[in-house]
Formats: structure tokens, sequence, C-alpha cells
């Protein structure tokens, strides 16, 4: 029976993440990521989707082969060569797991798969009984399950528990669902699959309409157990659910979410650092929880906030999700206060009346110059000495 206190976390970042366009690793930096989102205590790790390359198939293998921790797992589409191809991946596992899915949305079905849904019903129950065959642990994903016939999709659902699916992943593929429509979605497949008490629900949120993390957690109120997310929320389109929005609010909201997991919390900003260094770009300055900004603050109120207490401004430690420390920006928004805080840890303090003159040559500055740094600060303490307007 699914322990209804644990959340799962489902890193897919090596695999969906990696099919953004810009997030392509080498192997070498699949496998240094997949060290540390061990480190980072994820209970499973999708290591690739190993029918899409020998490339693929080969570090899915050598993740296996080497990360010891979390449940290593391949996708596969229900077809026989790619479960065959995804329990090959997987067999130098510690711990693994084949993770099958089919599309149920008339629309996927039709457009896309040009078959009928009685037989996805098929290849659904065969693929999992297949799978079952070479692992103990098989998770089934609905495709597009958001838009699919609530009727269909429990009869599929049902046919997969009874194949020997032990986790049941209901994935908001396209981005289109609401907080309060996947929260009913989950209540009604626990609701109307049996056998249900031994399985756990999951999660997959894309970002399209900006709600991942929010159906992600709504997810959660509806019974899911397991979400499955990203570092830095890469994926396919807008993104999936960024893991570590998921792990901060579960932290700082355990008045509404009152689960355990086994994420090592100092750890998420040096894991979205280390994806920064091995794919094309950072994250946006302003991302939750692990953006430059996130623990920045300029305005002279929301600063005068921090120096009194940090909890006016900032619902979590920085060093609680492993940030190095909080940021007090100096800029045309900043007050008195900070500024004669970080001229004194410069070794400058200052009288009253000294620091409403340099306070009144700072926002002089200021107007003229956006980043402030500390060799104009000392500058502004000899007013006949030239300070750059350069931007």
């Amino acid at each position: 029976m699914a322990n209804q206190d644990q959340i799962v976390f489902f890193d897919t970042t090596l695999r969906d993440g990696e099919q953004s366009p810009g997030c392509t690793m080498h192997p070498a930096e699949k496998l240094r990521m997949a060290h540390q989102l061990a480190a980072l205590g994820v209970d499973i790790l999708e290591a690739g989707f190993a029918i899409a390359s020998l490339g693929d198939a080969e570090s899915i293998r050598q993740i296996a082969r080497d990360v010891r921790g979390p449940r290593i797992t391949s996708l596969a589409r229900c077809k026989r060569e790619d479960i065959e191809a995804a329990a090959r991946s997987i067999e130098p596992a510690e711990k693994s797991r084949i993770h099958v899915f089919i599309a149920t949305s008339d629309l996927h079905l039709e457009a896309k798969l040009r078959i009928t849904r009685a037989e996805a019903l098929v290849q659904a129950a065969e693929s999992v009984r297949l799978a079952r065959s070479y692992a103990d642990d098989i998770e089934f994903s609905a495709e597009d399950a958001t838009r699919s016939d609530i009727d269909f999709l429990t009869e599929i659902v049902t046919i997969a528990v009874q194949a020997g699916a032990t986790t049941i992943n209901l994935p908001d593929t396209v981005g289109y669902t609401t907080p309060a429509e996947y929260t009913a979605l989950f209540r009604t497949i626990h609701t109307r699959v049996p056998g249900m008490e031994n399985v756990i629900l999951s999660t997959h949120c894309h970002n399209d309409l900006g709600m991942a993390v929010a159906n992600s957690l709504a997810g959660i109120e509806g019974g899911a157990r397991q979400v499955e997310c990203t570092i830095n929320g890469i994926g396919e389109r807008a993104g999936n659910a960024a893991l570590e929005e998921i792990a901060a609010a579960l932290m700082v909201r355990r008045d509404k979410f009152p689960y355990n997991s086994n994420i090592v919390m100092n750890q998420l900003f040096p894991t979205s650092q280390m994806l920064s260094e091995c794919i094309s770009f950072g994250c946006s300055p302003n991302k939750a929880v692990v953006g430059a900004n996130a623990f920045a603050h300029e305005s002279g109120i929301h600063q005068h906030g921090m120096l009194a207490n940090p909890l006016t401004y900032e619902i979590m430690t920085p060093a609680s999700v492993g940030v190095p420390s909080t940021n007090l920006v100096l800029g045309k928004h900043s007050g008195r206060r900070v500024l004669e805080q970080r001229l004194a840890e410069l070794g400058h303090p200052l009288t009253r009346a000294q620091l409403d003159e340099v306070y009144h040559r700072f926002t002089d500055l200021t107007d003229r110059k956006k980043s402030i740094y500390d060799q104009d600060l000392i500058g502004l303490l000899q007013p006949d000495k030239s300070v750059a307007t350069t931007a």
C-alpha cells in the first residue's frame, strides 16, 4: 500500500527536460547531473528514452550502472521494441522501473496514433504485462489525460492496474487543465478504479498556461503521491513543473501539505546551477527559489524590513534551499539604512549628517547609473571626485 504521508519525486530532467530546445546534454553531462540528482534525493530518475537512439540507450545504461540511490527508469511507448530496449537499458540498476505510455485523448488517438479506443486498450494491457515480465515496478501514463474522455480514461487505467501497473500517471501533457479540474480528476480516478489503494497516482504537468506547479500541488490535494518534474522547470515548450518550486511549497506550506519527501533542500540551488552549466542557458533572474533575484531586494522599504527581520519579506531562508545569502541590492529604490550598512561594512561608518549628505549624492547617482558598485559608494564619500555615469 502506498505511503499516504510521503511524496515521491520523479525527476525527468534527463528525459522530458532534455527534449527541450537548447537542453541537449552529452553522456558525461547526463551522468554528472544524474549523480547530483541522487545527491538531491530524488526517488525516481528518468534517465532517458531508450528507443530514441543507441546513444540515449547507452547513456541510460551508464547511469543505471553508476548511480545509486534513485530508482532508474526509461520511457517506452506501448510497443514491444520500446519496452525491450528500456528493459536492456535499466538492467544494471540497483532499483529500476519501466515507464510505458499511450495517448488516451480522442484527438491523439485519431490524429497521431490513428487507432481506435479498443486498440488502445489492447496495447495498454499487453504492454504493461510485457513490461511487468522485465521489472516489478511499472508506471503507466495516459498521455493527454486531461483532455481525455473520463469514462475511457477510467477504463484504460483500470486495465493497466489489472495488468500490473504499480504507478498510474495522469499527465497534463499540454498544460491545459486548471488546479480545480486536476484535483477532481485524481479523485475521480481514485474512486472509480478498483485496486487503487495499492497504486501510486502521479502528476506530470506542463507549463503552457503557467500553472504547472499549481496543478501539481492540486494533484497532491486530489490524492497523487508522486510528482513528475524537472530542475529549473525545463521541458517541452513552456517547460515542466519545476522540482524546486514544488519542494519549496511543500516545505513552506506544511500547513496545507503535511507530507514528507526525500528531497535534500539545500541541494536545490547547487543542482539548478549545475544544470545551467550543462545546458545552453540558465534560469530567468526572477525564477522562484533558485533565480538570481529570488532572494534579492532593492526597494528601501523591503531592505529596511529585511534588516529588521528577514521574515518580513522572505518566506524561506536562502540557506534552506542552498542559496549562499540574501542580496540587498543598492539601486535607485534603496533607502538610507542599507546604504549606511554597506558603507560601514566597507570601513566607512557615517554620522547622521554625513549619511544625509552622502545619500543625496547616492540618489543623484542612481538616476544616472543603473548598476552601483562598491567603488561608486567610496567615490560618494569624496564630493569633489567625479563618479562614472556609464550604465
